[in-house]
């Protein structure tokens, strides 16, 4: 475990307790908490696919294709809404029967960001985002996300996506600064609220709302952001030996025990 901040942060103690959980739950996991400006405290875990072993652009990638939908998916479509070439409560069928292709009549692209579950929201999320950007999704991704956040260790490879762990801070860090490119802030404002109304479970678009003020995306890999204090974490389970996303969670964003 690395540690990159001092006790103003309050990372120090998350860092520990974090170590804590992991020592005895998944050892090899790869973590990190940070905010805008950064990683304030990860682990020491290796990477797993292509990288040089290093930090910055020659970070070891990880294997984070769990999390496609929210690095590539999510910030595409985003980029697409702004520009007005999307917009979220239009039937897919008004973009062509390429971009409706096995979707229910009816069915939105809001749809599809908060109920759709399984492999097919996000296949037909990534059909339309191809169909209107006129490219496939890592291209998409690479020219209007990774490479304007300096994200050059991000690559699809061998049927799954790689990241450092500089990259997800850069990815996670910039939904939390002030910032309105690549990914738009009011694209990400909209996501991180409630868009089902009372429909139960909640749901933001692609997002989830979880416990202490944060949003959620992933299963066993994960993210979270906490916008009312600027941060962010990211856990990629190697062996977990139990439930592991919930103790993390804890770990970093609970409030710590009183004395």
């Amino acid at each position: 475990m690395t540690l990159l901040s001092d006790d103003r942060t309050g990372c120090g103690d998350a860092a520990d307790r974090i170590r804590r959980v992991l020592e005895a739950a998944d050892p090899e996991a790869v973590w990190a908490v940070g905010g805008p400006d950064g990683i304030l405290a990860r682990s020491d875990a290796p990477g797993t696919g292509p990288g040089h072993g290093g930090t910055g652009y020659d970070a070891p990638g990880h294997d984070v294709g769990a999390l496609t939908a929210v690095l590539a998916l999510w910030p595409v479509i985003g980029s697409l809404v702004a520009e007005e070439a999307l917009h979220l409560h239009t039937p897919l069928t008004a973009y062509g029967a390429a971009a409706a292709a096995g979707a229910p009549a009816g069915t939105t692209t809001h749809h599809l960001l908060t109920r759709a579950g399984g492999r097919a929201g996000p296949a037909a999320l990534t059909r339309l985002a191809e169909h209107l950007g006129g490219s496939p999704l890592p291209e998409l991704a690479a020219a209007r996300i990774w490479h304007p956040l300096g994200m050059a260790g991000t690559r699809f490879a061998d049927d799954t996506l790689y990241a450092p762990l500089p990259d997800l801070a850069r990815f996670l860090g910039h939904l939390l600064s002030p910032a309105d490119h690549p990914v738009p802030r009011a694209w990400t404002a909209e996501s991180l609220r409630i868009r089902t109304g009372e429909l139960t479970p909640p749901r933001g678009l692609l997002w989830h709302p979880a416990a202490h003020h944060t949003w959620t995306h992933g299963g066993t890999a994960a993210v979270w952001v906490r916008p009312r204090d600027h941060r962010w974490a990211v856990l990629l389970p190697a062996a977990p030996r139990g439930p592991l996303r919930r103790p993390f969670r804890e770990a970093v964003f609970a409030p710590p025990p009183g004395p």
